[in-house]
């Protein structure tokens, strides 16, 4: 038993700076694969939430913009989930808007 121990405390010494250097490799394949697959779904789906985010904000707090659409009362209501985007949203809202805007940016 004692010179088996010995053989893998040696395996284990000779062996741990080829573990060290093939640590990082899982992560690096999974972000590669995850690129390759659904990186740009992520991204669009990303950018139809923040469209959806802007209009429920506006349809919600369109008062604050200059735009009432729905009763203060239904509007109060849904104040404390949403004060802390109110100031980026109503910058984005009110932000100047020129041609490049509206053109998509991928290929």
């Amino acid at each position: 038993m004692t010179r088996i121990r010995g053989w893998k405390a040696y395996l284990e010494k000779s062996l741990s700076p080829l573990t060290m250097m093939f640590k990082g490799y899982p992560k690096v394949l999974k972000e590669i694969m995850y690129g390759f697959t659904i990186h740009e779904m992520d991204l669009e789906l990303r950018k139809e939430r923040g469209h959806l985010d802007h209009l429920f904000m506006l349809v919600v707090f369109g008062d604050l913009v200059g735009l009432p659409l729905l009763p203060p009362y239904y509007s109060m209501r849904f104040l404390p989930y949403i004060i802390p985007c109110i100031e980026k949203w109503k910058r984005s809202i009110l932000r100047e808007k020129d041609l490049t805007d509206f053109v998509a940016t991928d290929i």
